[in-house]
Order: structure tokens, then C-alpha cells, then sequence
């Protein structure tokens, strides 16, 4: 195990030196930062609007709708920041003459694997659950808005970031930095729009929308851990605000079942093992 740390503090290291983290550091400030104005303005303005409106929880739908934006962008920027960790793993390394010289005894290629995938797991993961609970505990204490299962939430966002990671790692035995960037955000994209599809089935209601939301849910189970997270959000929101931030920002929330977090880890599982597999059998 002691190669896979190396590995892993090494791709740690270089993302440092290339000032990547940085970057990711001070955009996450201004982020963080324009936020918070946000919420400030639009919690000052709460008010009125709940003077001339009957029946609806303003402040309810405007939290929930705000955080359900972070939760987006928080996933969006650590996905962007897991791909860009691993696009390059192998056949990009491999080209620029980088992995020859590690992938050797003692150190094997399924120790390089694991120690890049723990690398860009780790950062990404931690990068999604710091936007996350930034944005709710801003949102709570400027708004008094606190969501029932933020934890919940939470985790099932990080493990989006960290399943992506895996993908990203997958397609870098096959596919150059570029081609393979391009081929996760193509993908993230996919996810995204069926779950809007899926969105619009349930609203309509249209079996067929809803069965190709289904099937990409399984199929990119990232999709599925974001609408699940959505779900867990706003499921206590009452009444027509619920009904309202239900649909989700970008994406509507979704039970999948208690199967899914079984069907994650085994899909994560099974990715490695054909990372692992393809990365042996390729020629450096």
C-alpha cells in the first residue's frame, strides 16, 4: 500500500505545483462570497412577497431553491476538478514519457490506478462537501432556512464527485486528456438532461420520458445520486412550495429506490476493476 500513498501524494503535488488547487481555493472564496450576498439580498425581500402571497412558505421555497442552485454548482465544479485530475492519468502521462518510469516493480499498475483514483476521489469529494455546507450554513444563518437531511445530502453529492472520478480514470486508459474531458462533461451533460426529461415525465405524466431517466439514472448513476440529494433537500418542504422545489432547480428531485446506494458502490467497483483490467492488458 505504501505505493498507492506515494502515487496519490504525488498527484497531490502536482496539482499543487501547477497552482491548480489555488485556483479552485480563491474562485471557491468569490463563490463563496457572492453567496452569501445573495442570500442576503434575497432574504431581505422575503417579505414582501409573503405579505401578498396565501398558502405558499416563501421562505421555504426560496432556501431550498438557493441551495438546490449550490448543490449544482458545487457538483458541476467538482466534477470539472475530479476530470481534470484523472483525464490525463494514463494514456496522457503515458505520452508525455511520465508513466513508463513509475510502472514498475516495486510499484504496479493497479497500485498507479489506485493511488491517482484516491487522489482526485479525495479532493473532489471533500471540494463538493465544503461548497455544500458552506452554502447551508450561510443559508441558515442569513435565511433560517435549514434542510431536514443535509448529511444525507451530502454524502450522495461527494459520491457523485467521486464516481465521476472513477469514469474519468476508465476512459484515460483509452483516450487522450482532451478527448476524455471532453467525453466526462459530455456525459455530465447527458445526466443532466435526463433528469430534466425525467422532470417533465413525472409532470406531465409521461411513461416514456420517465423510463429514459430511468434507465440513464442506472446507466450514470452520478445522475441519479444528484436527484436523490435533490429529493432528500426538499421532500419536509410542505404544500405548494414543496410541490414548486420538487421540480428543482436544474433537475428534479427523485427517489431511486434503496437500491441505489448498493448499485453505486458496486458500480464504482466495478469500474476500478476495469480501469485495472484494460490498464494491463494496453501496451505503454
Amino acid at each position: 500500500m505504501s505505493g498507492v500513498w506515494i502515487v496519490a501524494r504525488h498527484a497531490l503535488q502536482e496539482a499543487l505545483r501547477r497552482r491548480v488547487l489555488l485556483v479552485v481555493v480563491v474562485l471557491t472564496a468569490l463563490f463563496g462570497g457572492l453567496y452569501a450576498w445573495g442570500c442576503d439580498e434575497l432574504f431581505q425581500d422575503l417579505s414582501g412577497f409573503q405579505d401578498n402571497t396565501q398558502g405558499l412558505d416563501a421562505r421555504s421555497l426560496a432556501g431550498a431553491t438557493i441551495v438546490g442552485l449550490a448543490m449544482f454548482g458545487g457538483l458541476f465544479l467538482g466534477i470539472v476538478l475530479a476530470t481534470f485530475l484523472t483525464a490525463g492519468a494514463v494514456r496522457g502521462d503515458a505520452e508525455r514519457g511520465l508513466l513508463q518510469p513509475l510502472v514498475v516493480r516495486p510499484l504496479t499498475r493497479t497500485q498507479y490506478l489506485v493511488g491517482r483514483f484516491l487522489a482526485a476521489a479525495t479532493v473532489s469529494a471533500a471540494y463538493v462537501l465544503v461548497v455544500y455546507f458552506g452554502a447551508v450554513l450561510v443559508t441558515g444563518w442569513i435565511g433560517d432556512f435549514w434542510p431536514a437531511h443535509p448529511f444525507a445530502s451530502g454524502f450522495r453529492l461527494a459520491g457523485a464527485a467521486v464516481l465521476v472520478a472513477a469514469l474519468s480514470l476508465l476512459g484515460s486508459v483509452f483516450l487522450s486528456a482532451t478527448a476524455n474531458g471532453i467525453l466526462m462533461l459530455m456525459a455530465y451533460g447527458m445526466g443532466l438532461l435526463a433528469g430534466l426529461l425525467g422532470a417533465i415525465g413525472d409532470a406531465i405524466p409521461s411513461p416514456t420520458l420517465q423510463s429514459i431517466a430511468s434507465t440513464a439514472s442506472w446507466v450514470l448513476p452520478f445522475e441519479a445520486l444528484y436527484r436523490d440529494a435533490l429529493r432528500l433537500l426538499v421532500q419536509d418542504v410542505p404544500g405548494v412550495a414543496g410541490a414548486i422545489v420538487q421540480l428543482g432547480p436544474l433537475g428534479g428531485s427523485h427517489d431511486a429506490g434503496p437500491l441505489l446506494i448498493p448499485w453505486v458502490v458496486l458500480y464504482l467497483l466495478l469500474t476500478l476493476a476495469a480501469a485495472a483490467w484494460a490498464f494491463r492488458t494496453r501496451d505503454l
